[in-house]
């Protein structure tokens, strides 16, 4: 029994921007020239494009002559305003998602329009284009293959605490965002719960003052207690290494691993020198991050 033969469907038909559909525009991370033509088409053409912040997208649009209906989405209106945009959609309205940088729904709000309109049948096709985390990732000298992407870790102190502790472990690479003013404590506390390990610094990845800084964990420490951080950041860092077969669990306060060395009989130089030693730390690195938990406590 023969089976009619799907017709396959042509380029000029999927580049075609039909009502009913929310699209997902990557934008640039820095370099205009990095908005693709299929992007500029399909802004080009919906029906109104919802933006993170509509005076950056607007700026961005006008500057490719294009000009469209915007409304705002971003995190703090997203409940109410995804509601609206994806009954507009419903009603056969075309729309096309931006965030200010990069590609929707990446540790983006977008998150929750995509799974709003996976509840109610709307279709959401992707535009891609730049994102931070991979761009960076691609030029950190770290291993790509295997890789977990965790966005800006929360600053609300005893979850930040747990999910940093949690991730100790994760031997894969792993990639976070962070903003230049809170550069130096993320890394004092990748630091304290992670030990020296390898690391790349991503700066303005794409711009003028674009920077890839591969170093440890400690000497970034040590360069941005001399030095302000500018510009937004990409960190990539090495997985944990395995443990070696003979290491046992210590206390993850630093002072605290010191004192129950000297406990067991340790002079308190030897005892810092074997904590050091069994978190995979230099004995330099190490005093100075007991050092920073002293003046804290």
């Amino acid at each position: 029994m023969s089976h009619p033969k799907k017709k396959n469907m042509s380029t000029e038909d999927k580049n075609r921007v039909v009502g009913g559909m929310l699209y997902l525009v990557a934008t640039p991370i820095g370099n205009l020239s990095d908005l693709s033509p299929r992007a500029i088409k399909v802004l080009s053409e919906v029906d109104f494009v919802a933006a993170e912040d509509t005076r950056n997208s607007g700026l961005l649009l006008s500057r490719f002559d294009i000009s469209k209906p915007m409304v705002s989405y971003f995190e703090h209106n997203k409940r109410e305003r995804g509601e609206i945009i994806v009954e507009r959609i419903l009603a056969g309205e075309s729309c096309a998602l931006v965030t200010d940088a990069g590609t929707p729904a990446i540790s983006d709000p977008g998150e929750d329009i995509v799974a709003l309109c996976a509840e109610r049948g709307v279709p959401v096709t992707s535009i891609p284009g730049a994102c931070a985390a991979v761009t960076a990732l691609s030029v950190s000298g770290l291993p790509t293959g295997r890789f977990v992407f965790e966005g800006f870790i929360t600053t609300v102190k005893n979850d930040r605490r747990e999910r940093l502790m949690e991730l100790a472990s994760e031997k894969r690479t792993l990639i976070l965002y962070e903003a230049p003013h809170k550069l130096r404590a993320t890394l004092n506390d990748l630091l304290k719960y992670w030990g020296d390990r390898r690391i790349s610094l991503c700066r303005e990845i794409t711009k003028l003052n674009e920077e890839i800084l591969r170093t440890t964990i400690a000497k970034a420490v040590e360069l941005y207690a001399e030095t302000d951080p500018r510009g937004e950041y990409v960190l990539v860092v090495e997985g944990a290494k395995d443990a070696p077969a003979d290491a046992g669990g210590y206390p993850e306060d630093p002072a605290e691993h010191v004192r129950a060395l000297m406990e067991s009989g340790m002079e308190r130089m030897d005892a810092i020198k074997s904590a050091a030693k069994e978190r995979g730390m230099s004995k330099g690195a190490f005093y100075k991050l007991l050092l920073g938990t002293s003046a804290e406590e």
